[in-house]
């Protein structure tokens, strides 16, 4: 099956995900925290830390342990699918295009699609934990993914670098 392009079908493509979850020991119903596989730095572009449960049999979503260390953020980033963090320890804001907004433990935090967003750990003291659920595997697999990162730029600086490709 195509993903992507004029040989994609999307009857073939919805077709081929399963009503029922079938576990294997590739892709089990539980993934335990310790077997979390940590992204390599290189591909994460800031300071913080994403495991992601990438063994679960999911088809449209994934699912990241995401951890900013005291003080820090992460970077300034847009991407064509939707996010959701759970807070699960720790203060801090976001900002989301032009708006900030503070958020603690319980919390949950969105990020819409293609918007210029940043976290901030405020804490000089503690790490944030996040429990990050993004709709990624559906758009790459539709062929749609789409992934910026301006580094540990400013929003004016990564809006200056990204001029010529605002949509």
């Amino acid at each position: 099956m195509a993903q992507s392009g004029p040989d994609f079908s999307m009857a073939e493509f919805l077709g081929a995900i399963a009503d029922t979850v079938r576990p294997s020991t590739l892709r089990p119903v539980v993934v335990r925290a310790a077997e979390l596989e940590t992204l390599p730095a290189a591909q994460v572009h800031n300071p913080t830390t994403l495991s992601i449960a990438g063994k679960l049999p999911t088809a449209t979503f994934e699912i990241f342990r995401q951890t900013i260390p005291p003080g820090l953020t992460s970077d300034m980033q847009r991407h064509h699918h939707e996010t959701v963090h759970y807070v699960i320890s720790g203060d801090g804001h976001s900002e989301v295009e032009d708006e900030t907004e503070s958020w603690s433990t319980g919390d949950f935090v969105y990020t819409p699609p293609w918007t210029w967003h940043r976290h901030y750990n405020d804490s000089t003291e503690h790490p944030v934990e996040f429990l990050t659920i993004e709709n990624s595997r559906l758009l790459n697999a539709l062929g749609v993914g789409r992934r910026q990162s301006a580094g540990l730029a400013t929003l004016a600086e990564a809006r200056a670098r990204f001029k010529e490709e605002t949509s």
